[in-house]
């Protein structure tokens, strides 16, 4: 999975093929999986690999995908459109989504 990817699109679909195939979105517990409904919060996950995307034209159309994998064994990706501080999340999902 130590790849660069040209763009946003083109890693969702890569990273779907290696078996990411969950779609995950912050909420106020942790990451919620809409197709299964269930929430995640930042113990029973694992950021494997993030990625950032800037935007071509704009700066301010910055994008970070995360690649997670849960304890359940659910693998899938989060899409965070300014990075983890964007939203109204707990501290603990902060410190899990931090990029260094």
């Amino acid at each position: 999975m130590e790849k660069s990817y040209k763009s946003l699109s083109v890693a969702i679909k890569a990273l779907n093929k290696e078996g990411y195939t969950e779609d995950f979105n912050l909420c106020d517990a942790g990451i919620e999986n809409k197709s299964k409904k269930e929430v995640h919060d930042a113990t029973a996950l694992e950021v494997v690999k993030y990625y950032r995307f800037e935007g071509e034209t704009n700066p301010g159309d910055s994008s970070v995908l995360y690649v997670i994998e849960t304890s359940k064994g659910d693998k899938g990706l989060l899409v965070d459109a300014y990075g983890a501080y964007a939203g109204n999340i707990s501290k603990e999902m902060i410190e899990k989504l931090k990029i260094v």
